[in-house]
């Protein structure tokens, strides 16, 4: 991987959408090596966030659809007890609103 500005650019850009901080992601930016695993790092976070948040509104539909409120508002908050990236916190929260 060229670890070149642009795209020291685009992972400074992206951190912070990410929960990372700038600590972080400077680190990660010292070596190819280090910019790979911050790469993964950013990967993770989304595929497992996005992953949490979707099997959990599955589950809160269903839930809801039973007309179980309180059981569907538990899958919200379950995934905000573990959440870090602020767009699937912020989904989460919406969804959650919604319910009440």
């Amino acid at each position: 991987m060229a670890l070149d500005e642009p795209l020291r650019a685009l992972l400074r850009r992206a951190g912070p959408s990410l929960a990372m901080t700038d600590s972080e992601v400077e680190a990660g930016l010292r070596t190819p090596e280090a910019a790979m695993a911050l790469l993964h790092e950013m990967r993770q976070r989304v595929t497992e966030g996005s992953r949490r948040l979707g099997d959990a509104l599955h589950r809160m539909y269903r839930l809801r659809d039973q007309g179980d409120l309180d059981g569907a508002r538990q899958q919200l908050r379950d995934v905000l007890a573990v959440e870090v990236v602020p767009y699937y916190r912020e989904l989460a929260e919406g969804q959650l609103a919604d319910l009440d």
